[in-house]
């Protein structure tokens, strides 16, 4: 799939070549519901995978809705007062709702969560203090 032409800046792009390209680099699971059911059967018992989803596509949606009130405070001149407060809180009270659908699907208490989040911080950041070039140059198995 060729999206530049060589001798120029132009960008053209086939889009049905496109379309077979991503069919082409999309699991099984991902594009048959057959794959997709038998690899659902294959982890039912080792984790639930309902709340694990839920949970996934949850997080990632009110995160969003948290997200967009701080854009539009942000960029596009929304007050930052009670209402938007509020809302933000809400809002995350729901990304806590989904993150407590993972907790339980994983066998975790918020604890646990908090106390592993400190400890790879902690060693991420052993002077107890932000640095740019340890967020961006991780050592192995710093995730």
């Amino acid at each position: 799939m060729k999206l530049r032409d060589e001798a120029s800046t132009t960008v053209s792009v086939d889009y049905d070549e496109y379309l077979k390209f991503v069919s082409a680099v999309t699991s099984k699971e991902s594009s048959d519901y057959d794959a997709f059911v038998s690899r659902f059967a294959e982890l039912k018992d080792q984790v639930n995978l309902n709340r694990l989803l839920t949970a996934a596509i949850g997080v990632g949606a009110e995160g969003g809705e948290f997200a967009e009130i701080v854009k539009k405070i942000t960029f596009q001149g929304k007050p930052y007062d009670d209402a938007s407060r509020e809302h933000m809180i809400v809002e995350l009270g729901d990304v806590m709702w989904y993150i407590a659908q993972a907790c339980m699907s994983l066998g975790v208490s918020f604890d646990d969560l908090v106390i592993r989040n400190v400890q790879k911080l902690e060693a991420r950041y052993p002077e107890g203090a932000f640095e740019v070039v340890r967020s961006e140059n991780r050592r192995a198995g710093d995730i």
